[in-house]
């Protein structure tokens, strides 16, 4: 249907997209302007706890500085009510009090057809609740009983019965002056091939009523009552209403949770979705008797950023993680992933939490890891690399997966992540066959690596004081983001309150004010706890606030520092494991170079004290890195100052 010109134009003009936006979000009264249409909310189309969602009513348009969502009011009717354009433009009218343009027939006539299919669907959802409360449905009753749904979560899901006979619902329809084309239309019948009437679709099955986002229900799904049925789950045809691979159960109540915070779950089927419901997880959705899909990805990634897919504990379910991440692989945005929650074995949620309570499922969901672990376990698991041909195969196997990763800022970071996984794999125990335990990707450290001078740099306090330096001046001066921002990015924080500081700090760099923003996700207290702290206090950066030219030199010369110090903890971690054996010429030298670059260190007293000396490569080291040198040194037999 075309619309005649300056439609649009004059309807934009009579809408308030501050009014039309306000329906779905809490404005921030601190941040917004009412009276110029300026007005800033957390984003309805990510969960966040800050107002980075932006709306300017004068332009007539929104952006996101989180996930960069944008648009006008017509855009945003069908983002966040799952619409199309013209279901957009049609609502939007309707408040506006404009009259829609006379339609085409035909379009008319489709858009009349789908009206009356989804009221016939309302009819069968009514009949089948019914027939759960008969005679014919105590032993469907009983079932949900012992799957611990009582009356009332029976009907909080509209859960009904479709009773053991061939043509009960279609006489009830029939009945009621339903045309038998409908009741065709809608699947709820199937035509006979022996020319006798059409008979029933779901026959002695638990029924649940799969509604869309707008709540209308568009299909069923039915679970077998009795045990040789040869369908234990059958779900409506597909219809002009019911498109499995495009709709999700439980849509729009888990997209509502979602909004207000709840983290968004993936489950396997109807009774995983309601038992974590039930159990306090509003925001679970499963998909329709399929594997998830394209389009149910990205209906997915309209509710969360980062849903999280639990999956059944068994081979099934490992399975269909394994081909999801195959799916989703060229699909991945910045801000656009999964994570994988894996039961204990035997068990699917619903089981989980019958057995052991919500708070056991929260804790699986916790433990919830990274696409990347699980891409990585997958290529390991159960093999053995004791040769340099079965590494590289691993290798290719891994390069071939990440090339199917499009945005190239998100397969660098893959490829980063999966060096360091192989890294901690071989490391460990040269030509070792995993040394993960299952689903839980971790390092295996050996005695001599926890005693090593990568474990003590871990915990260095010189270390932590530079993050917290560097943090600083960067909420202090953020005029400077834009230029550091890939080096703080890549910062590697050992303290886990300045990682978080520095993950919601670039979070909100492009805001009109990251520090209020930051201190309104994390507290003012962080941020004046990191700006209070003696060794950040006397900066030269944060004493002369303000000062671009000496923030920007502190800036510089910390994280260059920090990097200088990574590189020698690489170095002498990279040597260390050299000495599995009898050491070598080259090993030798290595350490012969670490002790003369530190006794010049000694001598030039070139660091900020006496605490810190230079490394082989430039790098400052500290008393504890010194201590871990001079003993790789002495298992060599070399002494300070030899050659």
């Amino acid at each position: 249907m075309s619309l005649p010109p300056g439609f649009l134009d004059e309807l934009r003009s009579r809408t308030s997209l501050t009014q039309v936006v306000g329906r779905k979000v809490m404005w921030d009264q601190r941040k917004s302007n009412q009276g110029k249409g300026d007005m800033w909310a957390p984003c309805p189309f990510h969960h966040e706890k800050t107002a980075s969602f932006h709306v300017d009513d004068q332009k007539g348009y929104y952006y996101c500085f989180g996930c960069h969502a944008k648009g006008d009011a017509i855009k945003f009717v069908q983002e966040t009510e799952n619409v199309g354009f013209m279901e957009s433009v049609r609502i939007l009218a309707e408040e506006a009090g404009m009259q829609m343009p006379e339609r085409d027939p035909q379009a008319q006539q489709k858009a009349d057809k789908r009206t009356q299919l989804t009221e016939v669907m309302e009819q069968a959802a009514q009949f089948f609740r019914l027939q759960l409360k008969t005679g014919g449905g105590a032993a469907s009753r009983d079932y949900l009983d012992r799957r611990g749904l009582d009356e009332a979560a029976r009907d909080r899901w509209e859960i009904g019965f479709a009773p053991d006979g061939w043509q009960g619902l279609w006489d009830h329809l029939t009945g009621k002056g339903v045309s038998e084309d409908l009741i065709l239309a809608c699947g709820l019948a199937k035509a006979s091939t022996k020319g006798k009437k059409p008979y029933d679709t779901f026959r002695n099955r638990i029924m649940f009523p799969i509604r869309d986002a707008r709540g209308r229900c568009i299909a069923f799904g039915g679970r077998a009552m009795d045990p040789n049925d040869n369908a234990k789950y059958l779900n409506s045809p597909e219809t002009e209403l019911f498109d499995k691979g495009r709709s999700l159960y439980n849509h729009g109540p888990a997209r509502a949770a979602a909004g207000k915070g709840q983290p968004l779950i993936v489950a396997e089927g109807y009774m995983d979705v309601i038992a974590l419901a039930e159990a306090g997880f509003g925001a679970s959705v499963a998909p329709l008797g399929t594997a998830i899909t394209e389009n149910q990805l990205q209906l997915l990634w309209r509710i969360s950023p980062e849903p999280i897919i639990a999956l059944d504990g068994d081979t099934a379910g490992l399975r269909a993680a394994m081909r999801l991440i195959d799916l989703t692989l060229p699909l991945l945005e910045a801000g656009k992933s999964l994570r994988f929650a894996l039961m204990p074995e035997g068990q699917d949620p619903d089981d989980l939490i019958r057995a052991k309570g919500a708070g056991a499922v929260q804790e699986v969901l916790e433990r919830a890891i990274p696409m990347v672990d699980l891409l990585w376990q997958r290529e390991i698991e159960g093999k053995v690399f004791d040769s340099p041909e079965r590494k590289a195969a691993l290798d290719k196997a891994l390069h071939e997966k990440v090339l199917l990763i499009r945005d190239p800022s998100i397969r660098q970071h893959y490829v980063q992540a999966i060096k360091d996984l192989r890294w901690q794999l071989f490391r460990p125990q040269r030509g070792g066959g995993g040394g993960f335990s299952k689903w839980q990707p971790k390092p295996v450290v050996s005695t001599r690596t926890k005693t090593s001078i990568l474990a003590a740099s871990e915990v260095a306090v010189e270390h932590r004081l530079r993050e917290a330096v560097v943090l600083a001046v960067a909420l202090t001066t953020p005029e400077l983001l834009d230029d550091f921002e890939y080096e703080i990015e890549t910062m590697e924080c050992v303290d886990e309150q300045n990682a978080r500081l520095r993950d919601v700090l670039l979070r909100h760099a492009n805001s009109p004010d990251p520090r209020a923003a930051v201190e309104r996700a994390l507290g003012p207290e962080a941020v004046e706890n990191l700006l209070r702290h003696p060794h950040v206090a006397i900066a030269p950066a944060i004493r002369h606030a303000g000062d671009l030219e000496m923030a920007r030199l502190t800036l510089t010369e910390e994280l260059g520092k920090l990097k200088a110090e990574r590189g020698l903890t690489a170095e002498i971690a990279e040597a260390e494991e050299d000495l599995l054996g009898v050491a070598d010429e080259a090993v030798t030298w290595r350490l012969s170079e670490a002790a003369q670059a530190r006794n010049r260190a000694l001598q030039s007293r070139q660091e900020d004290s006496a605490e810190y000396e230079l490394g082989p490569n430039g790098a400052a080291i500290d008393k504890e890195e010194r201590a871990a040198l001079d003993a790789l040194m002495e298992r060599i037999g070399m002494t300070r100052g030899s050659k």
